[in-house]
């Protein structure tokens, strides 16, 4: 099974964290590839984006179940392709280090099943820990931007 596997350390909270990534339309679209998502209800969405599979440009369409959510560390999620065979997981999980920093790890895993699976695994191979890593500094940065947004707007409100 293709895996990724990325974390980052962030100056930030983990309730700060927690408030983002507990929420999919906050970092959703930040997936690398991301064209649209949509709500289906507090645990279940829909994600199209597209993707490089080797030589050949693809738009997958997967469904996203939450399995867990547990405040204020972990988001756990099974996919599954609704366009594509493949199947996979993830998390994100945060861990306090102290009242004002926390790392971030995000994991997901992925197989592509069928006839295709072998030659797409191959690809995924590569393509997904890069895709882990992406995800996870877009995400970070965008904690980081709204953290220090909301940090500024509370210091001018003085």
């Amino acid at each position: 099974m293709p895996k990724g596997r990325h974390q980052i350390k962030l100056q930030i909270p983990i309730w700060s964290v927690w408030d983002f990534v507990s929420d999919m339309d906050k970092w959703a679209p930040l997936v690398p590839g991301y064209i649209k998502h949509e709500i289906l209800s507090d645990k279940r969405s829909t994600w199209k984006f597209k993707g490089d599979i080797g030589i050949m440009q693809k738009t997958v369409h997967l469904q996203v179940d939450i399995t867990e959510w547990e405040a204020p560390s972990k988001v756990t999620f099974v996919l599954t392709g609704l366009n594509e065979n493949v199947k996979g997981d993830g998390s994100f999980v945060a861990q306090s280090i102290d009242d004002m920093e926390t790392n971030m790890t995000s994991n997901l895993d992925i197989t592509a099943k069928g006839m295709m699976g072998p030659m797409v695994n191959k690809v995924l191979k590569t393509m997904v820990p890069k895709m882990t890593k992406n995800l996870t500094e877009n995400v970070a940065s965008k904690i980081e931007e709204t953290e220090n947004h909301r940090y500024r707007a509370t210091s001018y409100s003085r």
